[in-house]
C-alpha cells in the first residue's frame, strides 16, 4: 500500500529470500498505557492499543517484523537514546526537550490539555485561575506537569504528581485532589469506566503525540514521516484512531496543516522559551537546585520519622518475642515474616489505595506508616537477636541481686543490646534513607522523584543524577560518622 512513499529507501523486495526479516523493536509502556499500549484482556502477554497498530503499520511498511519491548514509560527517552529499541511509541508528548536530545517523527495525533473536577465543583472550578490554594494532579514529567509548576507561582496551586493516569481520577472521585490536568484523550477513556467527575470544556493547552529514535537516526525517522504521510492521506490513522474511539475533528485541521508542509509547534499555550531544555546544563540546574533541596528536606524528615517509629515498633516486637507468650511469640513472627516476604512497594500501595474506601490516608501518613511498618520487621530481628546476645550469666547475676525482670531488661539487658545493635541499626537507617524513594507512588515529591521529573524536562539523567548523588551522600555520611563516634565512644567507656 505504502510502496510508493518507502521504495528506495526500504525496499523489501530487495531483501535475499534466505535472510530473515529484520526486528523493529519499538518501545513502550503497558501499565496504565491505555490506549496507547495495554495488555490485552484476553491474552495478557499480548498488547494491544493505537500506538501498537501504528508501530505494526510502520514495521510492514519498512518490511520488518515488529516486536514489542516493554520499558518504563519514564525511562523510554533514555532506553531509545542507548539503542536498547529503534522507535518509542506510548503517549509521548513532543516537547523541546525531545526535539532536542532525540530525533523526533512528525506529529500523528493532536490532544488537549484539559481541567477535570468533581461533578459538585463543576460550576465553580472551571479553570486553573479557581484553583488557588487546592490540589491538582497530573503524571509527573509531562507538560501538564510543567503546567502546574507554572501554576503554582502564577494562581498558587499546589501540584501533586502521580506515576500512572488511573490514581488521579480515582484519587479526585473520593476527594483527595480538587482537579485532574491530563490529555483529553486520557480523561475522556477514563470517564467512560468511572463517574464522579466533568471534564470542563476549555482547552488548557494544545499538544501532539510523536514518536522518537536515537539523534543518529534521522533517516529512517524520515521515512517514518513518510509513512506517517501516506496514512494521514489515504485515512490508515483515521481508521487506527476510530477504532479505540479517539478520533475527533482536531486530526483533520492537523493533518492538512501537516501534508501542507506547515511547521507545528510541539506546545500551544505554553511558553517554551523559557523551557529547561532550551537552557544551558548548569543554568537548568541553578533553576532546579531549590527544588531539590526541598525535595531533600522532605526525604530526610520522612526517613528520620520513620525510622523513629520503626526502631519503636522493633524494640515491642523483640521484647514481645523475648518476653511474651507462645500465642504473642507465633502471632509476632508472623507480622516479621509478612513484612519481610513481601514488597515494601506493594504494602505501600496497599495501605494508601487498598485502603482508601475505608481510611483515606493522607500521602505523607501513608508513606510515614508504610516505611515504619516494613523496617520494624527488621529492626526487631536486630533487637532480639541483641537482647539474645547478652550472657545468660549477667541475666542470673541481676536476679540473684534481687532485680525484677523489668528492671533486668531496663538495667542490664537493654543498655547492652542497644550498644550491640547500633552499627546494623545505621545501616538500616541509610536503607530507609534510600527506600524513601518508593514513596514517589503515593504521590510524595521526595528527591528521587524531583530528580526524575528534572531529567525528563533536560532530557538527560548525566547532571541530575550526580546532583541527586551529591545530596544523598549529604544526608547518610554524616549519619554513618555519628554512629563511628558513638560505637567509639562506647568501646572506650567500657574498657
Amino acid at each position: 500500500m505504502y510502496d510508493a512513499y518507502v521504495r528506495g529507501v526500504y525496499d523489501a523486495a530487495s531483501l535475499s529470500a534466505a535472510e530473515p526479516p529484520k526486528i523493529f523493536r519499538w518501545a513502550g509502556d503497558p501499565e496504565g498505557g491505555a490506549p496507547f499500549v495495554e495488555a490485552d484482556p484476553s491474552r495478557p502477554d499480548e498488547v494491544v492499543g493505537f500506538d501498537v497498530e501504528i508501530a505494526d503499520l510502520l514495521a510492514r511498511n519498512l518490511g520488518r517484523t515488529p516486536q514489542f519491548v516493554n520499558i518504563t514509560f519514564t525511562s523510554i527517552d533514555q532506553s531509545i537514546a542507548r539503542g536498547d529499541a529503534d522507535i518509542g511509541m506510548s503517549g509521548l508528548e513532543d516537547t523541546p526537550a525531545r526535539r532536542t536530545t532525540l530525533a523526533v517523527t512528525m506529529a500523528y495525533y493532536e490532544f488537549r490539555e484539559v481541567l477535570s473536577v468533581r461533578d459538585a465543583d463543576a460550576s465553580r472550578l472551571r479553570t486553573l485561575a479557581d484553583l488557588r490554594g487546592k490540589r491538582v494532579a497530573t503524571l509527573g514529567g509531562t507538560i501538564a506537569y510543567e503546567i502546574l509548576l507554572r501554576a503554582e507561582r502564577d494562581h498558587g496551586i499546589r501540584a501533586v504528581s502521580y506515576e500512572d493516569d488511573v490514581h488521579p481520577y480515582s484519587d479526585l472521585v473520593i476527594g483527595r485532589v480538587d482537579a485532574v490536568l491530563l490529555d483529553n484523550v486520557l480523561a475522556e477513556r477514563r470517564q467512560r469506566t468511572m463517574q464522579g467527575f466533568t471534564i470542563q470544556p476549555q482547552t488548557v493547552a494544545i499538544g501532539h503525540y510523536v514518536a522518537v529514535l536515537a539523534p543518529g537516526n534521522g533517516p529512517l525517522r524520515d521515512t517514518i514521516n513518510e509513512i506517517l504521510r501516506g496514512a494521514m492521506r489515504d485515512g490508515t490513522l483515521q481508521r487506527i484512531f476510530t477504532k479505540w474511539r479517539v478520533w475527533n475533528d482536531d486530526q483533520p485541521k492537523l493533518y492538512a496543516r501537516l501534508l501542507a508542509g506547515e511547521p507545528v509547534e510541539p506546545v500551544t499555550g505554553l511558553d517554551t522559551s523559557v523551557s529547561v531544555a532550551t537552557m544551558t546544563k548548569w543554568e537548568a540546574a541553578r533553576r532546579y537546585f531549590p527544588s531539590l533541596l526541598r525535595a531533600s528536606l522532605v526525604t530526610i524528615v520522612l526517613s528520620c520519622l520513620s525510622m523513629a517509629l520503626a526502631v519503636a515498633i522493633g524494640v515491642m516486637i523483640a521484647t514481645g518475642r523475648v518476653y511474651g507468650a507462645r500465642p504473642v511469640r507465633a502471632a509476632l513472627l508472623g507480622y516479621v515474616e509478612l513484612m519481610r516476604g513481601t514488597p515494601i512497594l506493594l504494602q505501600l500501595f496497599v495501605l494508601y489505595y487498598g485502603l482508601a474506601a475505608a481510611i483515606r490516608l493522607p500521602a505523607f501518613a501513608a508513606a510515614l506508616l508504610g516505611l515504619a511498618l516494613n523496617y520494624a520487621a527488621y529492626e526487631s530481628e536486630i533487637y532480639r537477636a541483641a537482647l539474645e546476645a547478652i550472657p545468660p550469666g549477667q541475666l542470673e547475676a541481676a536476679r540473684t541481686l534481687g532485680l525484677s525482670e523489668r528492671q533486668v531488661l531496663r538495667l542490664v539487658r537493654g543498655p547492652q543490646a542497644f550498644r550491640l545493635a547500633l552499627a546494623p541499626m545505621t545501616n538500616d537507617f541509610v536503607a530507609l534513607l534510600k527506600d524513601s524513594s518508593l514513596v514517589s507512588v503515593l504521590t510524595v515529591l521526595e528527591l528521587t522523584k524531583e530528580t526524575q521529573i528534572f531529567a525528563t524536562n533536560l532530557g538527560s539523567w548525566v547532571l541530575p543524577g550526580s546532583l541527586c548523588a551529591a545530596l544523598y551522600l549529604a544526608m547518610s555520611l554524616p549519619l554513618a560518622a555519628l554512629a563511628r563516634r558513638l560505637e567509639r565512644r562506647w568501646k572506650s567507656s567500657a574498657a
